[in-house]
């Protein structure tokens, strides 16, 4: 039997729904590497409530700082291409703030990880996700034009830093295979806990859309799939419907029966509550959006000569061994380049170029 909690909060009053969710999901913390993963899609104003709120985020910290001593992280892999400064999504939206000076660019350092067959024989995984003893993860009620909704399985897809991801939705090429993607993405570091910014939500073609809702709530589990469907049914879908959440009941990742799922307070669907437009079939058709991908996916790490000097971290931090010495700098192996662009991230020179 799984439990979810579902509680009344304000963005004021969320400390309260945070201490309730310890409770009913205990963590042991002490001496831990915990890490604090929020939604973070891109860099945008908190008013916006494109990404986890950061009165969640600080009372989730203050939290963890009061259970016990911890070495706590606070950090994801904003976007589809994390080309540069991961830390400007986190300053615009409030987040760096409330992340009390724990933040660190998961994009620096990553570990090359086995993957599913079908879609990439390995990709680029952010270390501090592989080596916390503790990973909390803290999704935002949204819509999704391409998997309908998002929340706590498919914030795992930001444990991938770099253009890896956009490449990863070009291969899935359907939406029926980018869902079973998502599943197989979450399944290389499930998350200990969930906490679910549920105070504003959003609706129509999200996940970065203008259309909000007053909501006032937040969610916990610690199991995703029953999360993600007490999630669906508020939005007034049947979770067997979704996918993803079929793949995830077939891996045995949790049930979205509701026999199988135990709420603190009764499932209250959002009346007239609005869905993406043809369930993603507007995005794996739209032609424009395609080729963004495309383009993005296919882009080449290459050292600018005038600025490199040639100090190997590049080569030394490259997940997969893709770059090696040249006569006089690094050079890429395309046919490994995993594009997670973690050279560039490391380069103190700044002297990796995107081409």
């Amino acid at each position: 039997m799984h439990r979810v909690m579902i509680h009344p909060a304000s963005y004021d009053t969320c400390r309260k729904s945070v201490d309730q969710a310890f409770e009913l999901f205990p963590q042991t913390i002490a001496q831990k590497k915990v890490l604090i993963k929020p939604n973070v899609l891109r860099t945008s104003r908190t008013d916006e409530h494109i990404v986890t709120h950061p009165a969640l985020l600080r009372a989730v910290v203050e939290k963890i700082e009061e259970l016990s001593p911890a070495q706590i992280i606070v950090g994801d892999n904003p976007g589809l291409f994390n080309y540069g400064d991961n830390e400007a999504a986190f300053r615009q939206t409030g987040l760096m703030e409330a992340a009390k000076g724990y933040y660190k660019n998961l994009g620096n350092e990553m570990t090359a990880v086995k993957f599913h067959r079908d879609f990439m024989a390995q990709v680029g995984v952010s270390t501090d996700i592989l080596e916390a003893d503790i990973v909390i993860s803290l999704p935002k009620f949204k819509t999704h034009g391409l998997t309908i909704i998002t929340g706590a399985i498919k914030n795992s897809y930001g444990i991938l830093p770099g253009a890896q991801k956009a490449r990863l939705h070009q291969i899935a090429g359907s939406p029926e295979r980018f869902h079973e993607l998502v599943v197989h993405v979450f399944c290389l570091r499930i998350p200990d806990l969930f906490i679910m910014d549920a105070v504003i939500g959003m609706e129509g073609n999200g996940p970065a859309s203008p259309d909000l809702r007053d909501i006032g709530l937040i969610l916990a589990a610690d199991n995703a799939v029953a999360m993600d469907s007490v999630m669906a049914r508020m939005m007034g879908l049947d979770p067997k419907n979704l996918r993803f959440l079929q793949k995830a009941k077939e891996l045995g990742l949790g049930d979205f029966d509701e026999k199988r799922i135990q709420t603190t307070d009764k499932i209250k669907v959002i009346p007239n509550f609005k869905l993406p437009p043809l369930s993603g079939k507007s995005i794996m058709d739209n032609p424009q959006i395609q080729d963004f991908m495309n383009q993005r996916a296919s882009v080449i790490p290459r050292p600018d000569p005038q600025l490199c000097t040639a100090c190997g971290d590049c080569i030394e931090h490259c997940p997969v061994g893709a770059l090696e010495m040249g006569i006089e700098i690094p050079e890429a192996d395309m046919s490994k380049c995993i594009t997670c662009f973690c050279c560039q991230e490391i380069c103190p020179e700044k002297a990796m170029i995107l081409i």
